[in-house]
């Protein structure tokens, strides 16, 4: 529990507004992270996934079941991103413990999913801001490279053209 790991075991007074605000963030569907991963997708033809399947360890943002592909896309804030994100000024203590058991909990279920057999690619919020592309390559690659391994089943993502 978070609330074991703050000093105390307390949290610092809140402002409402700040609370509400905060409490607002979606977990999924940002157009910043998933939405433009999504786009991407769609625009480059590539098919064969899933939205947030549920009944995959850890729920990823996407999910190809015929080459076991697990993407999650990382909100730079929410996950500690190392070049861009940053623990807020106010109520510190509280911000670090969360973000550092967010990556903790990124780690594991990639660990865990790895173990299972199954890929896994994280994607940083300013990555499919800054290059988009190189996140669809990236992605076409792994499928290409599995599609390649289970050989003599054909294409798991067919596409309308290549990229």
């Amino acid at each position: 529990m978070l609330r074991s790991q703050l000093p105390g075991g307390t949290f610092k007074d809140v402002p409402k507004a700040h609370s509400k605000r905060m409490a607002a963030i979606r977990g999924y569907g940002n157009k910043t992270t998933e939405e433009r991963l999504r786009l991407g997708l769609v625009r480059a033809g590539i098919r064969g996934w899933r939205l947030r399947p549920r009944d995959i360890q850890g729920h990823p943002d996407f999910f190809f079941s015929e080459v076991r592909l697990a993407i999650f896309v990382d909100g730079c804030f929410w996950h500690g991103c190392p070049s861009c994100g940053h623990v807020p000024q106010k109520n510190r203590s509280f911000w670090a413990a969360k973000l550092a058991r967010n990556r903790e909990r990124d780690s594991r279920t990639t660990k865990r999913l790895e173990n299972e057999g199954y890929i896994v690619l994280r994607f940083w919020e300013h990555e499919l801001r800054d290059s988009l592309s190189l996140c669809i390559t990236k992605v076409i690659r792994v499928i290409e490279t599995a599609n390649q391994e289970l050989s003599g089943r054909g294409s798991v993502s067919q596409r309308r053209d290549k990229w």
